[in-house]
């Protein structure tokens, strides 16, 4: 790659092509599967932009990181990004949102933890459906709005 250049690569293709793996259609994934796929991309692009920013010693950015991706954090980021998404994003967010789960996590509302599914649903399909650029404006946006107040 030359100096300069930016070079921007799918990784779903990458892993699907290492593993030999026919990729789904993301609409076809149940709203509990997509967020367990977008729970660890959220996750990833968190921790992504908390190293980018400096290093620190592992429990610093693991605070850090946990301060971003615990289930209140998200939910005040899906109210911040809501005006911004489409039709069948905000569908796809009732989905996961709406979605039975069994489990709950520790230190968090209902409510929270409900949204906050929601909003790894959305991550989570639109991931597996090649929009990552989409993935990260979106949760730039309101991580930017989050920090304005």
């Amino acid at each position: 790659m030359e100096t300069g250049v930016k070079e921007t690569e799918d990784v779903l293709e990458e892993i699907l092509g290492a593993f030999e793996l026919e990729e789904g259609r993301a609409d076809q994934y149940s709203p509990l599967t997509l967020a367990f796929i977008g729970d660890c991309i959220y996750d990833l692009v968190i921790r992504t932009m908390i190293v980018e920013k400096g290093n620190a010693p592992v429990n610093v950015l693991h605070h850090r990181a946990a301060s971003l991706v615990k289930a209140s954090a998200q939910t005040k980021l899906y109210y911040q990004i809501e005006p911004f998404l489409t039709e069948k994003e905000q569908a796809i967010f009732r989905r996961g949102r709406n979605a039975k789960s069994y489990t709950m996590a520790k230190n968090a509302s209902m409510s929270d933890y409900r949204t906050a599914t929601g909003v790894e649903a959305l991550v989570g399909y639109l991931y597996l459906d090649h929009q990552m650029e989409r993935v990260i404006m979106l949760i730039k946006k309101g991580l930017e709005t989050n920090h304005e107040k």
